[in-house]
């Protein structure tokens, strides 16, 4: 009897704990989705064949890319899209929509390898001896040093052939590409060539000085096509030359990130905005006591700068400052780990070549001058990184911004990294920059300014690098826009250009901050202002639904009927802020 008496107890007191950590634990867990499964096993996929085709000109690779897109196309296919949930629909149509674009990517980057064709005639010699030992044939180390001497023979006879003018002379931007290519080619040939040396004695015998026979021939070339084809040093890092992509493709682009305006309708937009800031710029200066003469109050504003040493301590202090903020306001949930977890560093010089300002995301990379640079660059550096404008995307980079993004998306939907756009990305840290100025963060005038600055600087960004792709302004005339216009120290409008079309961003990248940024504005006007959703719940909804384009989101939240055939057709810009 005390034995069942005991046993009774026990499930009285166990079983309420047990359902409660189960109740836990679905909290922890979001609505399942069958095609997540199916996007991470395309992830490793596509992993696995960029790992193994490591020859980026390499014909096989492109092959093997297509043949991939083409079947999980097919596997899309055959789903019946009526009998998919919500959710699943969602991932469908991400799924769909970025499979179709890296087709069309793929075609483009083979169009742009036929471009060059007669600058790079050896790229396929290449990228050829690298998938053979990907898939570890047997050479000949005799037949590789024959093929090694008559690919510097070719490398030496295309300079000549260009020389003599019997190869036509490419475009400028043409012939900066042909530059970086040569040098991915290069560094395939070094790899290929470490694999073999000293493990295989009869590879080093026969092909030690062959090899550097063609290691020279390659870099005397790159010299060459970018010192007179291009018009610059091989080791210049300060002239900007970018790849115009052209109205067609950036309509391409705007299709995939699901925005429905042309390009020609968002520097209107830009525009629009610029004169806004201007206006406010205005408003701002005359509290200054500088009348309409903006300029002026941003000058007053950028000699507030710091002294050296003490930038850390100034972020750290305004990073707390938008936590707290936030928090106190309920905007959006920061959970402890987060809210503890962010770090900091400082940004080399180098790095600042490129990237002038804060960088952001776990850990906020802060732009500063040090001990090496000139006094010009020193000044430069403190006066663009004031306290007014790092007050204004301290929170941009940290908490609200970057840092709580990246982290609630590892948490939830990790699997829809794949869709990631910078119109999400760098929309939604935007985007609080815009809500904060209307919750009256910025209250003093010198605050307003920095906050204004930036905000002009993204519609900037809009107008020179869509125009640059339309081949409506150079690059010279980006930066003299940015310092003329904006009033931008000439370094940091040099190394904001350059961040530009580097490379190392998309054609999109610069407009995606404030375009992004207007689509979660206006769609938190149409729920939050329109009563369906608190602020809290909207912020939190978005950073549990992923890195997806800004109509998908608002499908989600607004449970949109969709269809197989969705094409995107949200004309968001609901107009200036009232």
């Amino acid at each position: 009897m005390k034995r069942l008496t005991l046993i009774l107890l026990t499930l009285i007191f166990v079983c309420p704990t047990f359902a409660q950590t189960v109740d836990e634990l679905a909290n922890y867990n979001e609505p399942p989705s069958r095609l997540r499964g199916v996007i991470e096993k395309y992830g490793a996929d596509v992993g696995i064949l960029n790992r193994f085709y490591s020859a980026e000109t390499s014909p096989n690779r492109a092959a093997r890319f297509k043949q991939l897109y083409a079947d999980w196309l097919a596997l899309l296919g055959r789903q019946d899209f009526a009998k998919l949930n919500h959710d699943e629909q969602i991932d469908y149509l991400l799924f769909q929509n970025y499979l179709r674009h890296e087709q069309k990517e793929l075609e483009r980057e083979q169009k742009q390898l036929a471009e060059m064709a007669s600058l790079i005639p050896f790229a396929k010699t290449i990228s050829d001896l690298e998938d053979s030992r990907r898939k570890l044939e047997t050479i000949d180390s005799a037949k590789i040093a024959a093929l090694f001497n008559n690919l510097a023979n070719t490398i030496k006879q295309t300079q000549k052939d260009i020389e003599a003018g019997k190869t036509s002379k490419p475009k400028r931007t043409v012939a900066n590409r042909a530059v970086r290519t040569i040098t991915s080619l290069k560094r395939t040939l070094q790899g290929w060539n470490t694999f073999y040396t000293a493990y295989d004695p009869l590879y080093t015998w026969w092909n030690a000085e062959p090899y550097k026979a063609v290691d020279a021939a390659l870099l005397s070339y790159q010299n060459y096509v970018s010192e007179r084809l291009v018009g610059i040093r091989a080791d210049d890092r300060v002239t900007i030359i970018g790849d115009p992509i052209g109205r067609e493709a950036l309509i391409e682009e705007l299709e995939y990130e699901m925005i429905p305006y042309t390009p020609e309708e968002l520097v209107e937009i830009a525009n629009q905005e610029f004169a806004w800031c201007e206006n406010e710029m205005k408003k701002a200066s005359a509290a200054m006591g500088f009348g309409d003469d903006w300029k002026k109050a941003l000058e007053a504003v950028k000699q507030t700068y710091v002294e050296p040493g003490k930038q850390p301590e100034l972020i750290a202090k305004q990073a707390w400052e938008a936590i707290e903020y936030v928090e106190k306001n309920d905007l959006v949930t920061v959970p402890k780990v987060a809210r503890d977890g962010w770090r900091m560093e400082m940004m080399t010089p180098e790095r600042q070549l490129i990237a002038p300002f804060f960088l952001g995301g776990e850990t906020i990379l802060v732009s500063y001058p040090t001990n090496g640079m000139s006094h010009e660059q020193k000044m430069m550096s403190m006066r663009g990184n004031n306290p007014y404008f790092a007050r204004a995307v301290t929170h941009h980079e940290l908490i609200p911004g970057h840092h709580l993004q990246g982290y609630m998306t590892q948490r939830y939907r990790p699997y829809r990294s794949v869709f990631s756009t910078p119109f999400w990305g760098e929309g939604w840290a935007l985007y609080w920059e815009f809500l904060l100025w209307d919750m009256g963060f910025h209250k003093t005038p010198q605050e307003k300014v920095g906050a204004l600055f930036w905000r002009m600087h993204r519609a900037a960004r809009i107008i020179f690098s869509l125009s640059f792709h339309l081949e409506k302004m150079t690059p010279q005339e980006c930066v003299d826009f940015l310092v003329d216009r904006v009033g931008h120290e000439r370094d940091n409008a040099l190394g904001e250009v350059r961040r530009s079309f580097s490379g190392e961003y998309g054609p999109l990248y610069q407009i995606a901050y404030k375009i992004g940024g207007l689509q979660f504005y206006n769609l938190q006007r149409e729920l939050v202002g329109g009563k369906k959703m608190t602020n809290k719940q909207f912020h939190d909804a978005i950073l549990k639904e992923g890195r997806i384009p800004v109509e998908m989101v608002k499908a989600i939240l607004t449970k949109q009927k969709l269809t197989k055939d969705f094409k995107t057709n949200w004309r968001f810009y609901a107009g200036l802020p009232k």
